[in-house]
């Protein structure tokens, strides 16, 4: 009954808006009140930490010892996993060059007790060999525990490596892995609980400081992202269209739904039912789709990388204003390579972009509050990125399929007209008179 539906029952989205205004009025109009909820961001922040060293371990070993690896899967699994490097390598370029040209996070001046500024320092001057032998843990309890997010993702791939390659005796630490990835998103959602207040806390700090004209900055941010997703798509993804020939009407028409559902809900996994099943009408063959949408959800994070790039270097200007320590490109690029490892398998999850952000900021030194504070615009940019993960899985099945040459260009031409429903009666009446001649 409608009756049940009280107006006072707010989403979680609602929520959070509504903490958000709370906060931005807090803060500007009683700007010494504000400082005293810091107490709240800082919980809302200590609860986000605990959450990153076992959600990435259990998302890496269930992604890889759990079928993501080329080994497993032969020649479609190496060329798909080439085109999703190659691909979000390429988003990452797209929103480094957007952001750094635009800039959005000059003036953001983040303060509080979270920047360590001997901190910033003594990481940026680190070589790469000295890089290098930092990933390497000799323990990664300590690793963990200091939330070293570097350390934390070479251990994880190399076990899950080990973990494969144990077989059956492997099986029950990857039905661990799975399930404690799996706990770690309730956790998560419980944690997201709280986020309306951690936001408010934040937003109504940051403007005390920093007074109402943050929020320009905040609204550049997002059309940065938008922006640079839309520099991606046309020009990359129109790119690898023209190239493999893919019929762009009828892809645009068949990507139409799955696209608008991961837009509205902001979850990848919410649009992949529907997204499987137009690219097999489109004329992917289904064996190339089972395998490349699921993977693809792993690895092949266009949004979700580009908006990593933009975010993390957003936060990196706004820290420049505070500590005048510029984040170079070799800086940016090692963190951009940090964020594309640690966004694998998480894609399902709403807003966990922010848990692999925050866990990659802490580990370079930069503030986590550049996290609370892109929190209250991330719904306004977690449904670009969501959709344009969904745009690019889709596009991947065709390209994978063109590649087998089996990408069937008769169903593609058809799609979405009556003579489609046509064709798939012939298909049918031609399979039940083959599966008739055996003796089916």
């Amino acid at each position: 009954m409608s009756s049940s539906n009280k107006w006072w029952h707010l989403s979680l989205t609602k929520q959070i808006l509504l903490g958000l205004v709370f906060g931005v009025l807090l803060g500007w109009l009683a700007p010494e009140v504000s400082k005293e909820t810091a107490f709240v961001r800082t919980i809302f922040l200590n609860l986000i930490k605990v959450i990153i060293a076992p959600l990435i371990f259990g998302s890496i070993v269930a992604g890889i010892a759990g079928g993501g690896s080329a080994k497993k899967v032969g020649r479609i699994g190496w060329k798909s996993l080439l085109y999703f490097e190659v691909v979000t390598t390429l988003a990452l370029a797209v929103g480094l060059i957007v952001v750094n040209i635009t800039g959005p996070g000059y003036g953001v001046a983040l303060k509080g007790d979270s920047i360590n500024l001997g901190k910033i320092a003594e990481n940026h001057p680190m070589t790469l060999t000295e890089t290098l032998v930092h990933a390497f843990p000799s323990n990664i309890i300590d690793s963990m525990m200091r939330n070293d997010v570097l350390q934390i993702v070479v251990f994880s791939v190399i076990f899950a490596f080990a973990v494969s390659a144990m077989g059956k005796k492997g099986k029950p630490i990857l039905e661990f892995a799975e399930a404690l990835s799996q706990v770690m998103f309730k956790f998560t959602s419980y944690v997201m609980m709280i986020a309306p207040f951690g936001i408010g806390a934040a937003m109504a700090v940051t403007v005390g400081h920093m007074g109402i004209g943050v929020l320009v900055n905040l609204g550049m941010l997002v059309a940065t992202l938008y922006l640079a997703l839309i520099v991606f798509v046309v020009v990359v993804l129109g790119t690898v269209m023209y190239i493999i020939k893919l019929p762009v009407k009828q892809y645009l028409k068949a990507i139409k739904e799955p696209f608008t559902l991961a837009f509205v809900t902001t979850s990848s996994e919410s649009a992949l039912p529907k997204l499987m099943e137009v690219m097999e009408r489109l004329g992917v063959p289904k064996r190339i789709v089972g395998f490349v949408v699921p993977t693809g959800y792993s690895f092949n994070l266009d949004g979700s990388t580009l908006y990593l790039a933009v975010a993390s270097v957003f936060v990196a200007q706004a820290s420049e204003t505070v500590t005048g320590i510029h984040f170079g490109w070799d800086q940016q690029v090692l963190l951009m390579v940090t964020l594309m490892i640690t966004s694998k398998g998480i894609a399902a999850v709403p807003r966990a972009s922010l848990i692999v952000l925050f866990a990659a900021l802490h580990s370079f030194g930069l503030p986590p509050e550049g996290v609370a504070v892109i929190f209250a615009v991330d719904e306004l940019m977690d449904m670009a990125r969501t959709s344009v993960n969904v745009f690019g899985n889709g596009l991947a099945c065709a390209v994978v399929a063109r590649w087998e040459g089996e990408f069937d260009d008769n169903k593609a031409r058809v799609f979405g007209t009556p003579e489609e429903v046509r064709l798939d009666t012939e298909e049918g009446n031609l399979a039940f008179a083959q599966d008739a001649s055996r003796g089916e």
